[in-house]
């Protein structure tokens, strides 16, 4: 199966109504994308043989080489010719750091992926009303190689009104334009959306309480809800993951299954939202598109672990055609479990400690050595 034909079928999954899990499928889809990318992608080639992993030998998707997130930070892991590139998303950090980067030649199964989850897991009942969104970001002419301000400014062609824009200029947050939207959106009683980091949330709360007028002037219309996303650590302050739900809750006068966290990355073609929009009696965790896989792993041996106990992330992200489709994160979870004890999603329990580092080290080593053979010829 060639690229063009594979991308046709995973496209035609990211567009089907309902989300039924299709293991049988996956399987199908997951490895045959791998033949695609060891073929494609040499220092990827030489990590997989590394591990005695070569196409021939794989026959389920668990035996795919995880990639190490911070690979992306020392290699282009493309397969595809660099002038070939329409976007490159780069993760953040200074200007002297090295940054993650994910290339792309096509953005169709990029956004594809990303209205689907959005339509299903937190526009829900907005999908086709275009409501006024605000985003606590940059806006994409300060921010151009953000994967995040790229999915926001997707939402917002795609499901927004006119009214919707970014409150996030040169480095500030611009209470006033965000306020206005508020206010009008209260005045007409029509729902609003609006999203943002979780670090601009905390300035937001910070900003409010510093101004001293308390939450009247922000509580939103029935309907609204808030997306917030990335890490809880504020560049002002730590703020836990449950605080900061509640307090933006308080804030908005929304319940807090309104407020829906998303679990993504630059490196990922896909992302992960919580369930309480679309289930909220049931546990809060992420849900999975079902051309993606989420499995847990113990850092040190690569294995399994137990249903329900916590590992190492790894995501299989079908959506990732032009890259490498399975990785590694640096982040620690476990599945969530129904009362028969199958899945039903997963919750992100924070940073692993030292085990990315040590797989990233050794894929680098690898891959450098690919680097280098190429070089010689």
């Amino acid at each position: 199966m060639n690229r063009a034909d594979l991308e046709t079928e995973i496209l035609a999954w990211m567009n089907e109504a309902s989300w039924q899990p299709d293991p049988a499928r996956f399987e199908h889809l997951s490895l045959a994308l791998y033949r695609l990318q060891f073929d494609a992608c040499e220092p990827y080639a030489r990590f997989c043989l590394s591990m005695n992993r070569p196409p021939q030998d794989v026959t389920r998707s668990e035996e795919i080489p995880a990639v190490p997130t911070g690979a992306f930070k020392e290699f282009d892991l493309r397969g595809f010719a660099p002038d070939a590139t329409v976007l490159t998303f780069r993760t953040s950090g200074t200007s002297v750091e090295r940054r993650g980067q994910l290339h792309l030649d096509s953005l169709v199964l990029y956004e594809a992926s990303l209205m689907s989850s959005l339509r299903k897991t937190f526009l829900t009942n907005l999908v086709g009303r275009q409501v006024v969104m605000r985003f606590l970001a940059p806006p994409p002419e300060e921010a151009e190689d953000s994967s995040l301000t790229y999915m926001f400014e997707t939402l917002r062609r795609s499901e927004g009104n006119t009214a919707s824009g970014f409150d996030l200029h040169d480095g500030r947050l611009d209470l006033d334009s965000l306020s206005r939207a508020v206010a009008q959106a209260r005045a007409s009683k029509a729902p609003i959306v609006i999203a943002g980091t979780s670090f601009a949330f905390v300035h937001f709360l910070d900003a409010v309480t510093a101004a001293g007028v308390g939450h009247s002037p922000w509580q939103l219309p029935k309907g609204s809800r808030v997306m917030e996303t990335g890490g809880f650590k504020g560049r002002s302050r730590e703020v836990p993951r449950e605080v900061l739900r509640a307090d933006i809750a308080d804030c908005f006068g929304i319940a807090e299954s309104s407020v829906v966290n998303q679990y993504g990355m630059t490196e990922l073609g896909s992302q992960f939202y919580d369930s309480t929009l679309l289930d909220p009696g049931g546990p809060r965790r992420k849900l999975t598109p079902p051309w993606t896989r989420v499995r847990f792993v113990d850092p040190d041996s690569g294995r399994d672990v137990d249903q329900g106990e916590v590992g190492m992330i790894v995501i299989h992200d079908l959506a990732n055609t032009g890259s490498v489709a399975t990785l590694q994160t640096a982040d620690l979870g476990r599945a969530i479990l129904d009362a028969e004890g199958h899945p039903i999603g997963f919750d992100v329990q924070g940073r692993g400690s030292g085990a990315e580092a040590r797989g990233c080290s050794i894929a680098a080593d690898v891959m450098l050595e690919a680097t280098r053979s190429e070089s010689a010829k």
